[in-house]
């Protein structure tokens, strides 16, 4: 390195660190932070430095707010939302999230340094974040309007980002208009997180806003938005799927259109799902398999059947000729039957997570709930917490019948989840 070269550098280091020292000095900076070591007593002071000029003093105003935390800081916090500059607007919103999901916002980043660009790398959308609030839990309307706003009105691209995502956390039916409105922006990671929040909101009626991304150039986008397609279960987006399986560039893309199909389980795409039902994909193979249940053509009884009965296999295709088979009308309650099969995997942590899927769904059908209730004294503790789940889906008097049972489960763990099951259901449709 070049003596020229060399001093530039010492120089800029030295800048650097006389910038870093001023601020550490800020007499403002350094009487937030000690005002954000005390209690909710000090919000009021503190909401008045989100007035002052310097961008600097108004971040560590919300970080302080967030780190004392508690209902007070909500009022603030959703003032910050407004405020002009891109990183204040995302502090504020994920402070907004922290209250409702504590410890979303990491405690390092409320004592570490900030500075613009921080929150500005690519990278930090690269993780797809599935946090959402219990179904049952009441999120303040001006908190819910804020963070909407932002969506379409945020200072940068990062900071609508940042408000899709926090969205889909709270669960905010209202900002599904914001949500459809920024999927026409241009920006991927504004794209992504909100069909992700989409996704977590569920709200059937925004499918068929998202089928023009059906056919979307980027690979994570065009996937996640099949996704949305599928789980929002937008029959009217089917022609757009059955066009992006019939294009798809690449296996993900055919997986990702085959699962939005299966999940609608219209009957014109049967020979589709017949022609995948023996792929040697497994990803693929599970979606026709689920897409021929729901169909609930007898004729393919016997593929569910084989499908479940083969050995060594993947136990994905497994649960999915269970699903199929049971979804078709068999909810006989033998041991080998499909069934107790699927209750059998509740208690399995790995394959849960889809057990659960499965029988949501199917506990809609009269017959299955019947059935299921049937087995409830020989499940165990972790099946029976699962099934807490399951009934929350079925909205039905039936079935919070049966949840008000558990609630006198032996297990206080059970009756947890019985108790918080019943509060879902009761705020999804009240019986």
């Amino acid at each position: 390195m070049s003596s020229k070269v060399l001093a530039l550098a010492l120089c800029g280091l030295s800048l650097a660190a006389v910038s870093l020292h001023a601020r550490e000095e800020n007499p403002q900076i350094e009487r937030i932070r000690e005002l954000g070591k005390k209690n909710a007593a000090a919000l009021p002071l503190l909401s008045q430095y989100l007035n002052d000029s310097g961008r600097d003093v108004r971040i560590e105003a919300v970080k302080a707010i967030v780190k004392i935390g508690g209902a007070g800081s909500l009022d603030p916090l959703v003032q910050a939302t407004h405020d002009k500059d891109e990183d204040v607007q995302i502090f504020a919103t994920d402070g907004l999230v922290n209250y409702y999901v504590p410890g979303y916002v990491a405690q390092g980043r409320l004592t570490g340094s900030f500075t613009r660009g921080v929150r500005q790398m690519k990278s930090m959308f690269s993780a797809r974040n599935d946090q959402a609030i219990d179904p049952a839990t009441e999120v303040r309307p001006d908190v819910n309007k804020a963070i909407s706003d932002l969506i379409t009105q945020g200072a940068g691209v990062n900071a609508r980002a940042n408000a899709a995502l926090a969205a889909g956390i709270l669960r905010d039916h209202d900002a599904v208009p914001s949500l459809l409105q920024a999927l026409h922006g241009k920006d991927n990671d504004l794209l992504f997180e909100s069909l992700v929040a989409l996704q977590k909101i569920k709200d059937p009626s925004a499918g068929p806003g998202v089928s023009f991304l059906a056919h979307d150039l980027d690979d994570r986008v065009q996937a996640t938005a099949l996704e949305t397609i599928g789980l929002l279960r937008s029959s009217q987006s089917a022609p757009d799927v059955r066009a992006a399986l019939q294009s798809a560039r690449n296996i993900r893309i055919r997986r990702a259109a085959l699962d939005a199909l299966a999940q609608l389980g219209q009957p014109q795409d049967r020979a589709t799902f017949q022609r995948y039902a023996e792929d040697r994909d497994v990803a693929l193979r599970t979606s026709a398999l689920e897409g021929l249940g729901r169909i609930r053509e007898p004729e393919d009884f016997p593929a569910l059947q084989k499908a479940f009965d083969e050995g060594e296999i993947d136990w994905r295709i497994h649960l999915a000729a269970a699903f199929g088979m049971v979804d078709e009308g068999k909810v006989d309650t033998g041991e080998f039957d499909p069934l107790p099969f699927l209750v059998e995997n509740l208690a399995n942590k790995s394959r849960a997570d889809v057990a659960i899927a499965y029988l949501a769904e199917l506990v809609q059908h009269e017959n299955v709930r019947s059935a299921v209730v049937k087995m409830i004294p020989q499940m165990g503790k972790n099946q029976k917490v699962a099934l807490c789940t399951v009934l929350a889906e079925a909205q039905t008097p039936d079935a919070a019948q049966t949840l008000n049972a558990l609630l006198k489960d032996g297990d206080s763990d059970v009756a947890l989840a019985a108790s918080k099951a019943l509060r879902t259901l009761k705020t999804r449709q009240p019986l």
